[in-house]
């Protein structure tokens, strides 16, 4: 059992910066991939970009990439998203889920492959 808690959502400006937490827990919670997700109202739950258990491997999606980072403590068991110049289109609850194994992109992308997920931070950029 992997228990996930997000933290660090707000509201923000656009162009600001947020950084948001994912406070992992359970056994072998260092052995998962953790990934971020973002759901907006009347929208699918979108990926965002994973972060793999063994060697620190990080995908992400085209709407991320350049403009939001992922990385993850395994000492603490914590894994952040680093949101930079945030937009309006940005605004959705951001959930962190863990997969396990280690696989690839495509394997990731898939939101039916985590296993568990936290209850989701809200983001809300400003124009």
């Amino acid at each position: 059992q992997v228990l996930l808690v997000e933290s660090g959502g707000g509201l923000v400006q656009i162009g600001e910066s947020l950084r948001l937490s994912c406070a992992a827990s359970g056994r072998a919670v260092s052995s998962y991939a953790v990934g971020w997700f973002r759901q907006a109202p009347g929208k699918d739950r979108e990926f965002l970009t994973t972060i793999s258990g063994t060697d620190g491997t990080t995908w992400y999606s085209d709407a991320v990439r350049g403009r939001f980072t992922i990385s993850r403590d395994n000492v603490q068991n914590m894994v952040y998203l680093q949101m930079n110049v945030l937009k309006p289109e940005d605004t959705a609850s951001y959930y962190c889920a863990a997969a396990p194994g280690d696989r690839g992109f495509y394997y990731y992308t898939d939101r039916e492959n985590y296993v568990y997920w936290g209850t989701g931070t809200q983001v809300t950029v400003s124009a």
